[in-house]
């Protein structure tokens, strides 16, 4: 066989050759930044890398960033081959805030401490009681995010919570002239921390209080509900599930440890440890958290079955299609549940199919402004309260403080 008969049966229609353009240097610089919190990448190209630092000055100033805020803490620069083989240069800068001006405008954590001490931890007296069927009575919360500026920030949503659970305990007063209550339930339902793992920390500059402050609000926070109502029942349970914001460890935005690492239940815990060394002073008090690599927990109040989950296992508006799915496993204890609670979407919203119960609480923050630039809607912040035996809830009633 000929060459010639053999590059025609292997020829290919290979598209016409395209001449090297010419390089407009303005048009060919690239530029690219990416902010973490604190710290900033920017990568500028060009034909030299004379004034690389001004262009990459330019680059911050673009996205609305003072210069003079940063400093340069690291550099890489390689040469690279543009288009029309002429010799380029990349150069990459890391840059890192010389304040952050988050720390700068943060809330003094003694302060905010302070205003929990000092806030009366039995205002409540246990009140006259009716006999009947016995019932419990669920105080829900959750989506304080501690440590967020979005709205009235940190003081604002300390308060309002504090707030809250107080309202909480002398409704129960009220409620015990309708129903025979002795025993009362917290759900702590998540996200009480902001952190600084969802979304990336792409929130982190957004976030005011270090995570140590953040998880000690949020202990100091549930020792208040615990104080204010161990006096007022004979049992009280409480009850913690992980968020999304409290996950312990992320890296690129997903979770590398076990499903219950979260600060959301370790905060509960802690109030457990403590309690122990209490002696007998809180013996009719109970905690509850998800079991190993779990994500849901369920108590028992009053005959009715109350699932705790943070909500963002399912999609808005298909929590029941979840709970089927979950009830469907014979390892889980959903398929017992009369009641499941919910927060993560920030809203109230309450619904029965049959015999069973979905209520998801409003968050304790006053509003996610990423959310109301991209919809207009404000928060609307509380917790909810209900009143719960043998699987029925006559009562479901939003407080806000």
């Amino acid at each position: 066989m000929s060459d010639a008969l053999l590059d025609e049966l292997l020829a290919k229609p290979v598209g016409p050759a395209v001449p090297a353009r010419t390089t407009v240097p303005e048009k060919d610089f690239t530029r690219q930044i990416e902010i973490k919190g604190d710290e900033a990448d920017v990568t500028v190209r060009g034909e030299s890398s004379e004034d690389a630092e001004t262009a990459a000055n330019a680059v911050l100033r673009g996205q609305g960033l003072n210069p003079a805020e940063w400093t340069v803490t690291g550099l890489r620069s390689s040469e690279w081959t543009m288009p029309n083989g002429a010799a380029g240069v990349s150069t990459r800068f890391t840059f890192a805030r010389c304040v952050s001006v988050a720390a700068q405008g943060g809330p003094a954590l003694d302060e905010l401490l302070a205003a929990i001490d000092s806030t009366p931890t039995a205002p409540v007296e246990v009140g006259p009681r009716i006999e009947g069927e016995p019932a419990t009575y669920i105080i829900a919360l959750g989506d304080m995010q501690f440590g967020k500026i979005d709205g009235d920030g940190v003081e604002g949503t300390l308060q309002r919570t504090i707030d809250s659970l107080n309202r909480a305990a002398e409704l129960l007063v009220e409620y015990r002239l309708r129903f025979a209550i002795e025993h009362v339930h917290v759900a702590w339902l998540g996200d009480h921390v902001e952190g600084f793992v969802a979304g990336r920390g792409a929130q982190t500059w957004r976030t005011q209080l270090t995570l140590a402050e953040q998880i000690r609000l949020t202990r100091r926070v549930m020792l208040h509900a615990l104080l204010t109502l161990a006096p007022l029942c004979s049992r009280l349970t409480m009850a913690a599930v992980p968020g999304n914001h409290g996950q312990a460890v992320q890296v690129g935005g997903r979770g590398l440890t076990r499903y219950d690492d979260s600060h959301d239940t370790e905060s509960l815990i802690a109030i457990k440890d403590a309690v122990d060394l209490a002696g007998d002073r809180f013996g009719h008090v109970e905690f509850f958290v998800p079991d190993t690599d779990e994500l849901t927990v369920v108590v028992e109040c009053s005959g009715t079955v109350v699932a705790h989950v943070h909500g963002n296992q399912f999609r808005p508006g298909k929590h029941f299609e979840w709970w089927k799915g979950q009830a469907f496993g014979r390892s889980s204890a959903m398929h017992q549940a009369d009641v499941l609670l919910a927060g993560h979407l920030h809203h109230e919203h309450i619904e029965a199919d049959g015999p069973r119960t979905f209520i998801q609480v409003p968050s304790m923050e006053s509003e996610s402004t990423w959310f109301r630039h991209g919809t207009g809607t404000e928060g609307a912040p509380g917790l909810i309260v209900a009143v719960t035996s043998q699987g029925r809830v006559p009562v479901k009633e939003v407080v806000r403080a």
